[in-house]
């Protein structure tokens, strides 16, 4: 049993699914805390001192969950800890690993720095060896700075000190689990999985921290009947060494049969013998482009998705609990979407793990908002950064089908180059360089600036069918819908990519607020055009708008806009809460027929 198996912690599920090791300790629980309003916490010794506070981690210190609960701008903010290295992981090196944090961190160790990193939705890794030896404590104080001015990836998170319309309570400092693992001083790093189904193979790609003479890799590819393959290649002479496995029995990942084979990578030494080892898992499914149609494992699927933008009442960004992740695609499901666009957020890697397994299909997207200076977007280099740290992690989930590193960036076309233009290809090709084998989209809905982006989309959220249609009739003469702005084009021009809908609907519904003075109030209940006065012309309304893409021969898919209301934005199929705002077997039925592209 883990030495993390314990009941009085919050999520204290193995965070990280695609590379399990035995051992490790979850750090989450009580910490000390403290908020760092001026961000002088190092000059008036914080680093040295206890905390005035405590916190429950992982939840952010804006969250109920947190037993913080402070809503306000925080400039920086202090996480201190005490942990007794485990004796039994002697002879090994124990890593820190944090899945999270909101924005800048640094980390100390018994007052030594061990690790700086930029970003709030991606994960890093401080190694301990140097400060600290099993069986010794480590004090772990961590600052996490959050600046509320300055170009940053926040996703959704409020810039001004309210929510309002589509953006909400920010999130600040450690918001993903943190844990310890013992790993020996050459160990495997995490493994790269591609399928080829048109071999019925899986190439695995296994990074090593350092090379050992007469060392090897072994992989073992299972199913519930037993070993499908196993192959082996030398550690000795490489830093990524890589094998082809063409399995004995082939089953498909498809959408809603969620097959996954286990995946074992040993590291062996000149003897024979492992000395790392870690269980992975993999799914056998193929992504092609055929036209305007996008191929799932050789055939038409259309992507009937749903906009997910993973907050949570309680928890702002991080579930309350694992099961809560599954009942977000459970409800998803139930309403008739096959997969959604998981939108300006890095979801935490267990919800990939379940949609993998439930056969759900995501776009992963980075949560780029924010980037704003003025009347333009002004992303840095850090979003690259963090973008291929996304990819790093994710890149061998079989859920994902596409990604979308940028969304509704907006700048009309200038006769030179822009930032924007150089962080949006920057982003594109770093994605296609790391992964060729998925569609990429270049930037969501609004300004597209590479011509040969995979995919082409656009954000419509025009309410009334009949106008809906004539707008979108443009594309089987390769003319579609495309976003722009006033008198000023933003996107280059369509080369005829596959195209769908990526935002629609939005339709703006609150059961309580119907016929009340507070039905036109917009700061406490925000959606998109006007608000429908009865359920039935909820329904009415989804239909009419899902049907004109459903109808579409040149449509792939589309994605509604959304899952759940979210704080005071009332367009969800689902309350904020997941419990029922409507009858979803009519949105169900809606979508169940075949789509013109399928058939």
């Amino acid at each position: 049993m883990p030495i993390s198996a314990v009941h009085d912690v919050p999520r204290p599920e193995y965070p990280r699914p695609q590379m399990v090791r035995p051992d490790w300790l979850t750090l989450n629980g009580t910490w000390q805390f403290e908020i760092d309003a001026g961000d002088s916490g190092l000059e008036r010794g914080l680093l040295e001192r206890e905390l005035s506070g405590t916190i429950t981690v992982p939840f952010a210190p804006e969250s109920e969950l947190s037993g913080v609960g402070h809503t306000d701008f925080m400039e920086a903010v202090w996480y201190r800890r005490t942990v007794t290295i485990p004796a039994a992981w002697a002879d090994r090196r124990t890593l820190l690993h944090f899945g999270a944090v909101d924005h800048d961190a640094t980390v100390w160790v018994n007052g030594v720095e061990v690790a700086r990193h930029r970003g709030g939705f991606t994960p890093f890794t401080a190694d301990l060896s140097p400060v600290v030896r099993p069986g010794e404590q480590a004090t772990i104080v961590v600052r996490a700075r959050d600046p509320r001015h300055g170009s940053q990836a926040r996703g959704k998170q409020s810039t001004k000190y309210q929510n309002f319309e589509c953006l909400y309570t920010r999130t600040t400092g450690i918001w993903q689990t943190v844990w310890l693992e013992p790993v020996p001083d050459v160990h495997l790093r995490r493994p790269r999985i591609t399928p080829d189904v048109a071999t019925s193979s899986f190439t695995v790609v296994t990074p090593l921290s350092g090379n050992r003479p007469g060392s090897s890799v072994r992989v073992t590819v299972s199913d519930g009947d037993g070993v499908v393959a196993v192959e082996t290649a030398r550690a000795d002479v490489d830093l990524a060494p890589s094998v082809r496995l063409r399995l004995d029995r082939v089953r498909l990942w498809e959408p809603g049969d969620g097959f996954l084979y286990d995946v074992r990578v040993e590291l062996l030494d000149a003897a024979g013998e492992v000395t790392d080892a870690v269980d992975s898992y993999a799914g056998l499914r193929s992504i092609a482009i055929d036209g305007k149609r996008v191929l799932v494992n050789g055939r038409p699927v259309f992507q009937r998705l749903v906009l997910d933008q993973g907050y949570y009442p309680d928890g702002l960004m991080t579930a309350p609990t694992d099961a809560a992740l599954v009942g977000d695609i459970e409800l998803s499901l139930a309403a008739g979407f096959n997969g959604a666009r998981l939108h300006q957020k890095v979801f935490e890697e267990r919800f990939l793990h379940h949609a993998d397994r439930l056969g759900y299909l995501v776009w992963g997207e980075f949560g780029d908002w924010g980037a704003s200076t003025g009347h333009e977007q002004q992303p840095d280099a850090s979003f690259i950064t963090q973008w291929l740290e996304v990819l790093e992690r994710d890149i061998s989930h079989p859920s994902i089908i596409g990604w979308c590193p940028l969304n509704e960036t907006r700048q009309p076309i200038h006769d030179h180059i822009t930032p924007l233009d150089d962080v949006t290809r920057g982003m594109f090709l770093a994605t296609k360089l790391a992964d060729p084998t998925r569609p990429v989209i270049d930037a969501s809905g609004y300004s597209h600036r590479v011509p040969e982006t995979d995919v082409y989309d656009s954000h419509n959220y025009e309410q009334q069918p009949a106008a809906f249609a004539d707008e979108l009739s443009g594309l089987s003469k390769d003319e579609p819908y495309v976003n722009s702005m006033p008198g000023q084009p933003i996107s280059v021009p369509y080369r005829g990519q596959p195209y769908f809908v990526s935002e629609y609907g939005g339709i703006w519904w609150n059961p309580e607020l119907a016929g009340t003075e507070q039905d036109a109030d917009r700061e406490s209940s925000w959606g998109y055009g006007q608000r429908v006065g009865t359920e039935e012309e909820f329904h009415a309304r989804f239909a009419g708008l899902t049907e004109v893409l459903l109808d579409d021969p040149n449509m792939f898919g589309y994605c509604y806009t959304q899952l759940t209301d979210v704080f005071q934005e009332e367009n969800g199929i689902y309350r904020f809460d997941r419990t029922t705002k409507l009858d979803v077997e009519r949105v169900r039925a809606v979508q169940s027929r075949p789509a013109a592209s399928e058939r």
